[in-house]
């Protein structure tokens, strides 16, 4: 009875893991609502200036973080600090996730998968910036730099 009720539980979380969407599946219209965003421009300006891949997913980060109610520079700055936004990103993990094994079909994908988890996982749901950085990297120092890169985000012209 124990094999049979892990296994069922096993079969509900793979059927809850989110559908990730590429940015070329994305609706344009979607995107169109970005263009006049004020976030857009200084998070772009932010991942160009540092010579970073991830300028090119910027709307997708804006959608997710406005899709599940984040810190618009939540994902981002995670992204530069993990992975220097997409410089040192194999597998299109962008984010370090599951200390760097996860693999992710793109980018976005990972953008999409990380923000769902952040947004609905018992581990992050409900919890303060503070407490979602300690969850996320226990190292001591994590949550100021993470902080400190969105304040850089916050404040690009």
């Amino acid at each position: 009875m124990r094999k049979l009720l892990s296994g069922g539980l096993l079969v509900i979380g793979v059927a809850s893991i989110p559908v990730p969407m590429s940015p070329h599946t994305a609706p344009t219209e979607l995107k169109e609502e970005y263009r006049n965003d004020p976030r857009l421009s200084r998070l772009t300006h932010f991942f160009v200036q540092a010579e970073c891949p991830a300028a090119e997913y910027a709307v997708d980060f804006l959608m997710v973080a406005d899709e599940y109610a984040l810190d618009w520079r939540l994902l981002p700055s995670l992204s530069f600090v993990e992975s220097t936004g997409g410089k040192a990103s194999p597998h299109n993990n962008l984010f370090g996730w599951d200390s760097g094994r996860a693999h992710f079909t793109s980018p976005s994908a990972a953008i999409r998968s990380v923000g769902s988890f952040l947004a609905n996982s018992t581990l992050y749901r409900a919890k303060s910036l503070d407490q979602i950085l300690a969850t996320y990297n226990p190292d001591r120092d994590y949550p100021q730099r993470v902080k400190s890169v969105m304040r850089r985000i916050a404040t690009v012209q």
